[in-house]
C-alpha cells in the first residue's frame, strides 16, 4: 500500500492513465516472481526482500522529491515515464518476493496454480487501484480544490512514505 501510495504522489488525477499503468506495471512484476516462486523455480532470502521492499519505497519517494523540487516539466516528464515503467515492473518483481511465502501458504497442495495466481493478482490489483482512487481523489482536493501547489503535496506524501520506509528498514 505504501508503494502504491508514493507511487502515485508525482501525479495528479487527469494524469490517471498513467498511474494505471504503473500499477499494472507493477503487477505484472510481482505475478511474474509469485509464478516463479511458487513453481520453485526462484527462491530469494525473505531477509533480503524484507530489505529491499522498504529501499524501493524510498528510492521512489527521492525521486519524486528530487521530480517535484526541479519543477520537471511536462515535456521532460514524458521522457522519464518510460523508463518509470521498467523500474516500476522491476520494483514489482521485488514486492512479488515478498508476497511469495504468504501466497505459497494460502496455496496448499494446489495441483495448478494457475487459477488461484490468477485470483491472487486480479485481487490485489483490484485492491490496488481502490487505493490508487482514494489516493487521486484525495489529491484532487488537495490540489484543485484547496490550491495547493502540487510540490507542496507532492514531497510530502514522498517524504512522509519514504520516512515509513526507513522506519521498516532499520526494523528489518
Amino acid at each position: 500500500i505504501l508503494f502504491v501510495t508514493v507511487l502515485c504522489a508525482l501525479y495528479t488525477p487527469a494524469e490517471w492513465k498513467k498511474v494505471l499503468f504503473l500499477v499494472t506495471a507493477f503487477t505484472i512484476g510481482h505475478s511474474l516472481t509469485l509464478a516463479l516462486s511458487s513453481l520453485d523455480m526462484i527462491s530469494v532470502n525473505s531477509l533480503w526482500i524484507e530489505r529491499a521492499i522498504p529501499i524501493t519505497i524510498i528510492l521512489t519517494g527521492m525521486t519524486n522529491i528530487y521530480s517535484a523540487r526541479n519543477n520537471a516539466g511536462m515535456q521532460e516528464k514524458q521522457q522519464i515515464v518510460p523508463l518509470q515503467y521498467v523500474i516500476t515492473t522491476v520494483f514489482g518483481l521485488i514486492h512479488g518476493m515478498g508476497f511469495s511465502n504468504y501466497f505459497k501458504a494460502i496455496l496448499g497442495k494446489e495441483a495448478s496454480i494457475f487459477q488461484p495466481l490468477l485470483a491472487f493478482n486480479l485481487g490485489v490489483e483490484l485492491g490496488q487501484l481502490i487505493i490508487v482512487s482514494l489516493f487521486l481523489a484525495v489529491t484532487f482536493v488537495v490540489i484543485n480544490l484547496s490550491n495547493v501547489r502540487r510540490s507542496y503535496w507532492t514531497i510530502p506524501v514522498s517524504a512522509f512514505s519514504s520516512l515509513v520506509a526507513m522506519y521498516l528498514l532499520l526494523q528489518r
